[in-house]
Order: C-alpha cells, then structure tokens, then sequence
C-alpha cells in the first residue's frame, strides 16, 4: 500500500492544497493525518492563507482515504467540521510485516513510547521537525514534519510509506530523505 503521511496543517489553506496536489500527483491510497488539522494553538504564528473552512472543505473531499489521529489542537469542534474520525490517540497501520504506531506524539513519543515490538515504527508529529533515528529495542522512530509551519530550518513535508521504504518529500514533491525498511 502506497500511503502518504502529514502533519500539522494548522489551518492553512494555502498548505493543505499544496499538499493535496502533493497527494493526487504521488497517487496515493490513503492519506495518513497526525493531528493538528484546523486550529493554529496559541505557540504558533499564523500559518500562510489560514483559512479553517476552506482547509476542513479540501479534506472532506476525499474523506473516504484518510485516516487521522487527534492533535494537541484538535477539538470535538473541530470534528464537527470534518467528514472523517480525528479523536483517536493512535491508529495502527500494518506495513511490511511491521506495526506502525500512528499518533501526534504529544503523549507518546520515544521519552513515552507505547509498547512496541522490536522492529515496529513509531510515527508521530507534533514537534514539526523531520525525523529518522533509532530507539529502544531496535525500533525507528520516523516524523513528517510540518505541512504548514515548519520548525528547525526544515521544509514544508510529508512522507511516503511502502512496504519496502519512507521517503521524505518537501510540498513540490522533492526527496531529501530515504529510508529503507
């Protein structure tokens, strides 16, 4: 399966579209959505065309392929808005033989980990920051990034995941980073 992997869209119109582009031209299965979709938070600046509506309206356009998990932003209001599932903690995705552990890492993340087998991946965004390191018992521990506000001089970005590899993307669909399973 052909899965494309974001975070962090804050509400910026402007991004979501890049990034939905981004999704039509990698032909991807499903859309794989780890948290803060609409709200901003307080700690962040404006993202660029913030624009809540529009974003919640580009998404429920193929709400029938994504999965998602709740933000630290992320509301029983802003679930109002949206045409698929946001409130879970976690979500697991089977790829490779492997187990994917799927949240937005403000509750589990490798100083939190949730039980894992050695081998298993765990996905999360929250801090904005593109990650691939090694932890614990022989696990991996991979970040998207941000869609939308970027931190530590890293690209607007998301990933693709098969069985066989993550690549990191910027929004125009460029590589900097690949990762063999």
């Amino acid at each position: 399966m052909n899965i494309m992997i974001a975070s962090d869209i804050h509400g910026s119109a402007k991004y979501c579209g890049q990034m939905m582009e981004a999704f039509e031209r990698e032909k991807a299965e499903r859309l794989l959505l780890l948290g803060d979709l609409l709200y901003h938070g307080p700690r962040n600046d404006l993202p660029g065309e913030y624009d809540t509506k529009k974003t919640a309206a580009m998404l429920n356009a193929i709400s029938d392929r994504v999965l998602c998990v709740r933000g630290n932003c992320d509301s029983e209001v802003d679930q109002l808005m949206l045409d698929f599932p946001i409130m879970a903690e976690y979500c697991l995705v089977f790829v490779g033989g492997r187990t994917v552990f799927a949240t937005h890492g403000h509750i589990f993340n490798t100083a939190t980990p949730p039980a894992l087998k050695e081998g298993d991946i765990l996905l999360h965004g929250h801090t904005h920051i593109p990650a691939w390191e090694s932890f614990g018992k022989g696990n991996v521990y991979v970040n998207p990034g941000s869609v939308s506000i970027p931190k530590g001089d890293s690209r607007h970005s998301y990933i693709m995941l098969n069985d066989e590899v993550i690549i990191w993307k910027d929004l125009g669909g460029n590589i900097y980073h690949t990762l063999n399973l």
